[in-house]
């Protein structure tokens, strides 16, 4: 990515949360990633005024104690928290999720591919992307 803030991956599917980090590895992507399994964790991740605020998060729909709608919600309204890109990366087709992450400021909606191949591709896309979009962030 453009510079080295890390990234955030909130997802309670281990397996999920090890193939984004292999596709960053894979393409080269040298931010540190910290990894949270639900929503209430990376709220507390991000409140703890000790970590660097990161980039972009990489964000899971579907997850135990507080979902990534749930999330969303309280990000948004967060004045500290608010500005940070979220791309949702979830299995979930579902239309209303994706409207309804669109509605709270979302900065992408993919569906995990499950080869391995597109997976990375998708991955390589969002790195070109936040690598040299002149979009604020």
């Amino acid at each position: 990515m453009r510079d080295d803030k890390p990234i955030l991956i909130i997802d309670d599917d281990l397996v999920d949360a090890m193939t984004i980090k292999r596709a960053f590895k894979d393409i080269n992507v040298t931010n540190p990633i910290d990894l949270v399994g639900n929503g209430e964790e990376a709220l507390e991740h991000l409140r703890n005024h000790d970590r660097i605020k990161p980039c972009l998060i990489f964000l899971d729909l579907n997850m135990p104690k507080m979902n990534g709608i749930e999330f969303l919600r309280i990000l948004r309204q967060d004045d500290d928290l608010n500005m940070i890109p979220v791309i949702i990366l979830t299995t979930s087709k579902d239309e209303h999720d994706k409207v309804g992450s669109f509605k709270l400021g979302i900065s992408g909606y993919i569906v995990k591919p499950v080869d391995y191949g597109k997976f990375v591709d998708v991955i390589r896309t969002i790195k070109d992307y936040w690598t040299y979009s002149e979009l604020p962030r």
